[in-house]
């Protein structure tokens, strides 16, 4: 016996019912209409969730918690890393094709840092996400927590794929329209604490950027958003990715950006599909 509001997302909101008997055939057809999905009942039914409420501190503590998991995980990557500095550079240097040169006493230093830095955020993304998921688990049912798994390995493979892209076409590409933009007037004398910002900031934009598809594919597994939801607003998010293009490139210029939206607007259609492909699998499991 319920004797609570059961909230379920559906279609983009929250729908709250009051139901008595989870084995009633009536409640059962009702609960159909109403569209709450299946594995909610299953989790209600075993009385699995968790509907005490916490308290503001204990949300700080657990917070608390998962910033210094993740602050262990950049300490230990960034151990791992540094030794590694010099090869890291190198590696970075090669679609340039030019040295680079030093203009501060300390900038070969400081550069190594950073690549440290670089270095051990982008080896400690899947503990990062796991932690974020991690956070916001204890307000999710059950079966959506089962999404943790799929959800930090594919968030993962795209943040790789976005950095791999950005690494093996988006760098040389720009690189070569940049420096042969001031024509023979012009002689790039390329500073090394620059070009590692650059290009940082370029790879790990290009990563988070390409985890979209799988944002979009979750929130429609929850039910936050719908296939057709995301049709009617498609201008708006196509906008969106232009200007989310814009500020994220570390470069100036419009091709940088044009580099990062067009694959973007690629994957955004790409996931229209897939969730297409979840709403009609999730019918057929109401059948």
């Amino acid at each position: 016996m319920i004797t609570g509001p059961l909230r379920q997302p559906f279609h983009g909101e929250w729908v709250e019912t009051n139901y008595p008997d989870l084995n009633n055939e009536n409640f059962l057809s009702e609960v159909k209409m109403e569209g709450i999905d299946k594995e909610v009942l299953k989790d209600i039914g075993s009385h699995e969730i968790d509907e005490k409420k916490m308290p503001f501190t204990a949300h700080l503590a657990e917070l608390r918690m998962r910033l210094i998991w993740i602050c262990l995980s950049l300490g230990i990557c960034f151990a791992v890393v540094y030794p590694n500095s010099e090869r890291l550079l190198i590696f970075l240097q090669r679609p340039l094709g030019q040295k680079l040169i030093m203009i501060s006493p300390t900038e070969s230093f400081m550069v190594y840092l950073k690549l440290s830095f670089f270095g051990a955020l982008i080896l400690s993304v899947p503990m990062i996400l796991y932690q974020l998921w991690a956070f916001v688990a204890p307000g999710l049912y059950p079966s959506e927590k089962r999404l943790a798994l799929p959800f930090v390995i594919f968030t993962t493979l795209c943040f790789a794929l976005g950095a791999v892209f950005a690494y093996e076409l988006a760098l040389p590409i720009g690189l070569k329209f940049l420096l042969k933009f001031g024509g023979d007037l012009v002689t790039p004398m390329i500073s090394v604490a620059n070009y590692v910002s650059f290009v940082g900031m370029l790879l790990l934009a290009f990563g988070f950027v390409f985890e979209f598809p799988v944002l979009i594919v979750l929130f429609v597994k929850l039910g936050l958003v719908t296939s057709a939801f995301l049709r009617k607003n498609r201008k708006y998010v196509i906008l969106g990715i232009f200007i989310i293009a814009a500020v994220l490139t570390p470069g100036p210029d419009v091709f940088s950006q044009f580099l990062m939206a067009l694959p973007l607007w690629l994957l955004y259609e790409i996931s229209l599909v897939i969730a297409v492909f979840f709403e009609r699998s999730k019918r057929k499991d109401e059948l």
